[in-house]
């Protein structure tokens, strides 16, 4: 898949856990876990939307598009 998710960025730079996240949030570990380790194949943008205000950043900030060959 081109699109990155760049979570573990995010979370790293607001030295955050992956559990506060879940937290803050209101989904489910396994759910983030899938979104950090890019698995997901898709997100609904009020997922993104929370993530974001959660994390205090752009959507562009966790998203990511690298051409695949």
């Amino acid at each position: 898949m081109a699109i990155i998710v760049n979570l573990d960025v995010m979370l790293a730079k607001r030295k955050m856990s992956l559990t506060e996240l879940t937290n803050q949030v209101g989904l489910t570990m396994a759910n983030l876990s899938i979104l950090k380790q890019n698995h997901a194949k898709a997100i609904r943008f009020s997922t993104l939307d929370t993530i974001c205000r959660v994390l205090e950043c752009q959507p562009g900030e966790l998203l990511e598009w690298k051409e695949t060959t």
